[in-house]
């Protein structure tokens, strides 16, 4: 008998106030359940609009473990389509990107479609004739999602055609996107400098959990961000700065450092540190930005956009922002114990390139599969998934801070080290998981 399929009361039981099941990480089925529910239920970042600029532009991704196509149609809009053939399941977009032109073509038996999905045309169509094909599945050609929206250029979708609405998902949290964005004196964002990707050995909820885990970095990164500042301590006076150590020494901030940030938790699992500060508060300022942000929004509203210093934004249930760097992560779950981390990066359109020199550099730094940085918390993370298959304990610990008042307030701000956004993230899991799960889905 299946121990969590059709279960959600053991779905729920396995999130406490203050305490998080290990099975939420290491057990497959609840993997399983996750692609199922969790991910069909919420809404899910696809890719960015700058991606697909063109009619025909495509992107292939997934949404969980759903392999979907982004595409730009005839009429200029932006389509999400489940990527497979209704012939014979056959994906048919192969490639990461591309221009498919005005339709898609099968690559095993020719099949095309419009770049909405709809069927355009079979070969030997006459051996479909009198045997109900226009009653059949294949008849209404590349399912699209039907779920769909587009803010500020970034792409998401629900999987399921019913559920919580877009504006009531995300709510006041679409903030960090819209300043995000603001930073362009064009009020424009462009994918710029490809991507980073590498294989964690770990639950995607890991990587989701340490952006918001603000005891971690003067501990864990010690040894990478800690060596830099060290060396760079030891530089003869009037020595420049270089950028890199500018990015690095803010990972070496104290606890009060950290503590004094602070944290803001909005519903449905999303919220942010760097409230009040954040590590991406001091850079140097670059020649010429603040002349064209004052042209492009007045100096008030230019020093409002600039002094919002968000640090990490997390989207639930799987990307999170950086503003002030413009940078993107996403978790792609692959298994229980496999993630995919993909680590995008933004040019603020209209603004001086060294904005995005120094995003490009942070990203090699921080993110890249050769960071000295990233590859810190990937040594936590699979020691983590290793460790909690032991025997003895069962419970992973996210008490810190805990008020029992918390519950059911949204968009509050609190003590940077507070573990309540963790928490947050669960109570989502929880709601989203058992949102669609009945007694009756028991196998």
């Amino acid at each position: 008998m299946s121990k969590y399929q059709g279960q959600p009361d053991a779905i729920r039981a396995l999130v406490r106030d203050t305490e998080v099941h290990k099975d939420a990480y290491i057990d497959q089925e609840v993997f399983e359940l996750e692609m199922e529910h969790l991910f069909a239920n919420t809404w899910v970042y696809v890719g960015h609009a700058s991606q697909v600029p063109n009619k025909g532009d495509f992107y292939t991704t997934t949404v969980g473990t759903q392999p979907v196509v982004m595409v730009r149609h005839t009429d200029n809009s932006v389509k999400v389509l489940y990527n497979r053939c209704p012939h014979k399941g056959v994906k048919v977009a192969g490639e990461v990107c591309g221009n498919t032109g005005k339709f898609f073509r099968c690559p095993y038996h020719a099949w095309t479609f419009k770049t909405d999905g709809s069927l355009l045309s079979i070969p030997l169509k006459k051996g479909y004739d009198h045997v109900g094909f226009e009653q059949c599945e294949a008849s209404q050609g590349m399912a699209a999602v039907s779920a769909v929206h587009v803010h500020r250029d970034f792409v998401f979708c629900r999987l399921n055609a019913e559920g919580v609405s877009f504006e009531a998902y995300f709510g006041n949290s679409l903030s960090t996107i819209d300043n995000m964005v603001d930073r362009s004196p064009e009020g424009q964002l462009q994918i710029a400098g490809g991507v980073l990707r590498y294989l964690h050995h770990c639950n995607w909820k890991m990587l989701v959990d340490n952006q918001t885990d603000t005891c971690h970095p003067m501990v864990a990164h010690e040894s990478s961000a800690g060596t830099a500042v060290r060396v760079w301590n030891e530089a003869p006076p009037g020595t420049p700065k270089p950028m890199a150590v500018e990015l690095f020494a803010p990972f070496m901030s104290p606890y009060e450092f950290f503590e004094k940030m602070g944290i803001r938790v909005w519903d449905n699992g999303h919220g942010h540190t760097g409230v009040a500060d954040s590590i991406h508060a001091a850079y140097s300022p670059v020649p010429g930005y603040w002349e064209q942000m004052v042209a492009a929004y007045g100096e008030a509203r230019a020093r409002q956009i600039l002094g919002e210093v968000r640090h990490n934004t997390v989207y639930w249930p799987n990307i999170m922002i950086k503003g002030p760097i413009q940078t993107l992560r996403r978790f792609l779950p692959i298994a229980a114990d496999r993630t995919l981390v993909e680590s995008w990066t933004f040019r603020l359109v209209g603004a001086p390139d060294m904005l995005l020199e120094r995003t490009l550099m942070y990203n090699r730094l921080v993110n890249a599969p050769t960071s000295v940085v990233g590859h810190d918390d990937l040594e936590m993370y699979e020691r983590a998934q290793e460790g909690l298959h032991a025997r003895g304990r069962d419970w992973v610990n996210v008490a810190r801070l805990f008020d029992p008042a918390e519950h059911g307030q949204t968009d509050v701000a609190t003590n940077g080290t507070n573990e309540w956004q963790m928490r947050n993230q669960f109570r989502a899991w929880a709601k989203y998981m058992t949102a669609t799960m009945t007694q009756e889905d028991r196998t």
